[in-house]
């Protein structure tokens, strides 16, 4: 099993950036896609970004594309979210996972370590 820690969240306005990371300890981080996935007050949680374990193939959510970009860095065990033009219903938790195969995945079923999540709140 993985450990994963995510930070970087916090309050920004609108139109803002951020960048979260996930540090990850455990499982062989390499060996695994990642992803990026987040859930706001009443709402289930939903698909952001994901990563393959090579770091080639990613995948976003449409209302994400053009605006975040996912990336990971085996070395050091990391994988972010760089998060620009930032929305008001951008505001959620946002968690990273690892992934059960090397290959990206929209489905949480295909995630099995999760992070805690960092919060994000932007304003308007």
């Amino acid at each position: 099993q993985v450990q994963l820690v995510e930070s970087g969240g916090g309050l920004v306005q609108a139109g803002g950036s951020l960048r979260l990371s996930c540090a990850a300890s455990g499982r062989t981080f390499g060996s695994f896609a990642m992803g990026w996935f987040r859930q706001a007050p009443g709402k289930e949680r939903e698909f952001v970004a994901t990563i393959s374990r090579s770091g080639i193939n990613t995948q976003y959510a449409d209302f994400v594309k053009g605006r975040f970009t996912i990336s990971r860095d085996n070395a050091k065990n990391t994988v972010r979210l760089q998060m620009n033009s930032l929305k008001p219903e951008d505001t959620a938790n946002y968690f990273c996972a690892q992934g059960r195969t090397p290959y990206t995945s929209q489905a949480n079923e295909e995630y099995d370590s999760w992070g805690q999540g960092t919060q994000v709140t932007v304003s308007s």
